[in-house]
């Protein structure tokens, strides 16, 4: 049964058909089903929607300086639009991404809304001019000056697990940067992206300055955005994989990059941290069915307690996935994985996770009694050594890895001992030594006794194979800003 409306793309501020005509389904995975039917871009269609965006930041007064008061109205604009639109996304996260009712507003709708009010709060910070005064350098007198201008124009490439999170991250810091936009969302999630081209032109977006393009090879469109010259900045979140793809393509325009990529952050329970068991129970992977690349799914703890931690989650694993009540539950935060194709990737790592030798202490098996679509029960490994691959790649499932440590030493060189470097949590009654083993943690962001360490006026990105640059907050607008040296020639 179809329940979402067509996606159509955006361009030059037209909604429009693919040319051709050509569409592909997007499918519900809570039940494998359609769920509606997207416009299957062609390369005319990315191309127009390059010159477009290419156009309107040349062409026209979006980026200038004097124009910083009309981006801020239409942005603002755009966002009652879309929190008057708070069912659709709702509707859109659940039949697109899988969201669970109880996961919508904390991560797809609200929160994201919520980081848009951020971006808008802390636009009166940005700086876009800094005076450095008069100088005078080998007899030339001069008064210099830095301006921060817009970068031109960005392909935000955005992934299907957190969609409309990660839509308003790019989005709208590119644009009240003073960018164009063309927004590639991923072939899962096109209602997503297709929801910007119809609210901005609804709000009265000028022709070019947000275009929206989708496609069913989720490759075509943005190798097409990364290779054109056009194009000056590519602001991509996914793999770690296709993150260095990206960059390869990109250098013969030596395009700019922001990548916020895979993550196996680690979560390390110190020996005297408060509830001990209940601690641990708390780290079962099953937020949005553990498809998040911030997720703590590595679970560090102390060995001389590793039996009371295990307990701990076997009580909490059981018989989860019998009692999980599917997708009309508005308590649950559960739901199913995004795909078919990702349910075989994570079942395939939980059998390689046997192979390796790990304990299946809970769940392991796919679900299709649960309503036909690709849940997975949770899944928790306990006896895990680091070096196993269930350790140390980006599984995006419902997985949990327990992995015994030493000391604190110990504990620090485990958590490091990664490609990744993007979030992770520290838990012990004792705070200061807390914060001194969250600060050894080669990681961009880290949570100190359930601190909230990911928010819409913080920035976001990470080390290592985690990616570069950084989203959200003030750092997030800035990532869209170039800076340019005016120095003017003092008479003597």
């Amino acid at each position: 049964m179809t329940l979402l409306p067509p996606a159509r793309l955006y361009i030059d501020g037209e909604l429009r058909d693919a040319q051709g005509g050509e569409t592909f389904e997007v499918i519900n995975p809570w039940t494998s089903e359609v769920a509606g039917v997207a416009a299957d871009a062609t390369c005319a269609d990315v191309d127009a929607a390059i010159a477009a965006a290419r156009r309107a930041f040349d062409e026209t007064d979006w980026g200038d300086p004097t124009n910083r008061g009309n981006r801020v109205a239409l942005l603002k604009k755009l966002r009652v639009l879309f929190e008057e639109n708070r069912d659709r996304l709702a509707a859109l996260a659940r039949f697109e991404a899988g969201a669970a009712l109880g996961a919508v507003g904390m991560a797809h709708v609200d929160t994201a809304n919520q980081g848009w009010d951020d971006y808008l709060a802390v636009f009166d910070q940005v700086t876009w001019e800094e005076d450095l005064g008069n100088r005078d350098f080998r007899g030339f007198p001069s008064h210099r000056k830095v301006v921060y201008e817009p970068v031109g124009v960005v392909a935000a490439i955005t992934p299907w697990n957190v969609p409309h999170y990660v839509n308003v991250g790019k989005v709208v810091a590119a644009l009240l940067a003073g960018c164009t936009v063309i927004l590639k969302p991923a072939p899962d999630t096109p209602g997503m992206g297709a929801i910007w081209g119809e609210l901005a032109a609804k709000a009265g977006f000028p022709a070019g300055v947000l275009n929206v393009v989708f496609g069913k090879d989720p490759a075509a469109a943005g190798e097409q955005l990364v290779q054109d010259p056009r194009v000056d900045l590519v602001s991509f979140t996914g793999s770690t994989g296709v993150g260095k793809r990206i960059m390869a393509a990109g250098a013969a325009t030596l395009k700019r990059v922001f990548l916020e990529l895979g993550g196996k952050s680690a979560k390390i329970v110190l020996d005297d941290a408060p509830d001990f068991a209940r601690e641990c129970a708390q780290s079962m992977l099953v937020f949005h069915a553990g498809q998040g690349c911030a997720v703590q799914s590595r679970l560090l703890v102390p060995r001389s307690r590793y039996e009371e931690a295990k307990a701990g989650l076997a009580m909490a694993y059981q018989g989860f996935g019998d009692n999980w009540g599917g997708m009309d539950e508005p308590t649950h935060i559960m739901g199913p994985v995004v795909s078919a194709r990702q349910m075989e990737r994570v079942l395939g790592y939980i059998e390689l996770g046997q192979q390796e030798g790990a304990t299946l202490l809970a769940g392991g098996k796919a679900r299709p009694d649960k309503g036909g679509g690709y849940f997975i029960e949770p899944t928790c490994f306990v006896d895990v050594d680091n070096s196993m691959r269930i350790a140390q790649e980006e599984i995006f499932g419902p997985v949990l890895v327990v992995i015994p440590y030493e000391d604190d030493e110990d504990a620090i060189r485990i958590a490091n001992e990664s490609q990744y470097g993007l979030s992770g949590g520290v838990v012990s009654a004792d705070q200061l030594r807390a914060e001194r083993v969250a600060r050894r943690i080669r990681t961009g962001s880290i949570s100190v006794n359930g601190g909230m360490c990911i928010a819409g006026d913080l920035p976001f990105g990470g080390f290592k194979g985690s990616g570069m640059g950084r989203e959200w907050g003030l750092a997030g607008i800035e990532e869209f800003l170039d800076s340019k040296v005016i120095a003017t020639r003092l008479a003597s």
